[in-house]
């Protein structure tokens, strides 16, 4: 941790943040759903490829989050996203991005805020992301087993569940907590 935070800055002024993005579209998940035994209920399915992408970061400490919603995944969103995450860390704090090695991630003109690094996760290790959790929940709260008409459609039902999610403190904490991941 302290190879990637300024020599400048003490550690009891950083803040862990997980970073990801997730694709939502019509081809999305289906849940297990309640029935009466014996019955085999109905679940929407679409078969179109209209989609968008939430990229969402949370900081279990700070019981903060910060989330956008794009058409396509590259670097210039992701940009976007660490400016917006740049806007949720407090004054006088600094803040570790952990993300996993999308392409989009590490590439080299990625201009990066003045009050964040970035450390990157190990190869192939999406467990260590507690992001996962949050769209695993998200999608299963409010987004699976439904159909949308169009983007904007998408778009709309994206930024309500991002907005649910990050109403509630408590499962921010809940869901994102790492003991690995404490700073003191």
């Amino acid at each position: 941790m302290k190879e990637v935070v300024p020599q400048e800055i003490p550690l009891e002024k950083v803040d862990i943040w997980f970073q990801d993005e997730t694709r939502v579209g019509q081809q999305g998940s289906q849940t297990r759903i309640w029935a009466r035994k014996g019955t085999r209920p109905r679940i929407a399915k679409q078969q179109q490829f209209l989609s968008q992408y939430i990229f969402g970061a949370v900081c279990p400490s700070q019981k903060a989050c910060a989330g956008l919603v794009f058409p396509t995944v590259n670097y210039h969103n992701l940009e976007k996203h660490l400016q917006e995450i740049a806007c949720h860390i407090p004054e006088g704090r600094h803040a570790v991005v952990l993300m996993d090695r999308a392409g989009w991630h590490v590439k080299n003109q990625l201009v990066i805020p003045n009050n964040m690094s970035i450390l990157y996760l190990p190869a192939r290790s999406p467990e260590l992301n507690p992001q996962e959790n949050v769209w695993q929940y998200i999608k299963d709260q409010w987004l699976a087993n439904r159909t949308f008409d169009d983007a904007q459609d998408i778009l709309n039902a994206c930024c309500q569940a991002w907005k649910l999610f990050a109403t509630s403190k408590d499962l921010i904490v809940s869901l994102t907590t790492r003991k690995w991941a404490q700073l003191s």
